[in-house]
């Protein structure tokens, strides 16, 4: 066994299944070339692989047939790395607060830096872009919650910044009527108070959307704090903003909900 694949196994023995390039480099007192070229035999062998340059897991016999762990046990390291704050939203973090409704196809982070989506073995990672002054106000310990996994913690949008979330990226979240699904499962967990300062983060018209979803699964409470975002709306807005008429003739048969200023261009299908 290389010098490498003992330290993978010492930091295996600590509980530990990443490390960056850099401080295997130090401890081993390795060169650049002669690191890459140990890692690069590891990652044959399929004990190694990297999700990002320079930043490495380690693969447990039961990890190699999906490829690599999954990603909720080193998205935060990662992260780390890169030196970029994160949370898991979206389908994951809707599966995690119990909407079971939805596949989760891929692994979805909102982050305030555009990233690219990549494949790591069977895993799908997809980063979603917040602007970063939104982000920041977002991205708060109050409105987040955790996922425990073998690295720590992984940081995960609360139900409220995840209904928020699911519905301003709709297309990333099965479509309006897959949020809509989210908002029957999770709606009566959403803290009001928490839900209506979030939202003033949020496009207007996300908001609307989400509080007509959340009043057509019953949740009163919820959607009563969203309601005076509806005066600040300038027009009406359609429900789902994917749908395009064929002609204006048949986009005015659409009907009209003044009470959250859109234009209900999709029928809600949702599971009770």
């Amino acid at each position: 066994m290389g010098l490498l694949g003992r330290y993978l196994d010492e930091l295996l023995s600590r509980g530990r299944a990443y490390f960056s390039r850099e401080e295997a480099m130090e401890s081993l007192d390795l060169s650049s070339a002669a690191f890459i070229a140990a890692a690069g035999r590891l990652v044959k062998k399929h004990r190694l692989a990297s999700p990002h340059r320079g930043f490495y897991l380690i693969l447990r016999p039961e990890d190699r047939v999906s490829g690599a762990p999954d990603p909720v046990r080193w998205i935060d390291p990662l992260m780390k790395y890169l030196g970029l704050d994160y949370r898991i939203s979206l389908l994951r973090a809707a599966s995690f607060h119990g909407s079971s409704h939805q596949a989760t196809m891929a692994f979805q982070v909102i982050v305030p830096r555009q990233l690219r989506a990549f494949d790591i073995g069977r895993h799908r990672l997809q980063f979603i872009y917040q602007a970063p002054a939104a982000f920041a106000k977002t991205n708060v310990p109050d409105w987040l919650s955790k996922i425990k996994s073998e690295a720590g913690f992984s940081k995960v949008a609360g139900v409220e910044l995840t209904l928020l979330d699911c519905t301003r990226y709709f297309h990333k979240a099965a479509g309006i009527n897959g949020v809509a699904q989210i908002a029957q499962d999770l709606g009566a967990k959403a803290d009001p108070r928490k839900l209506a300062k979030a939202a003033a983060v949020y496009e207007n018209s996300a908001v609307r959307r989400l509080g007509y979803l959340l009043e057509h699964a019953g949740h009163a409470r919820q959607a009563k704090v969203l309601k005076p975002f509806v005066r600040k709306a300038k027009s009406m807005k359609p429900l789902d903003p994917s749908v395009r008429p064929l002609t204006e003739s048949l986009a005015e048969r659409y009907e009209k909900d003044t009470k959250w200023m859109l234009v209900i261009n999709e029928p809600v299908e949702i599971d009770f």
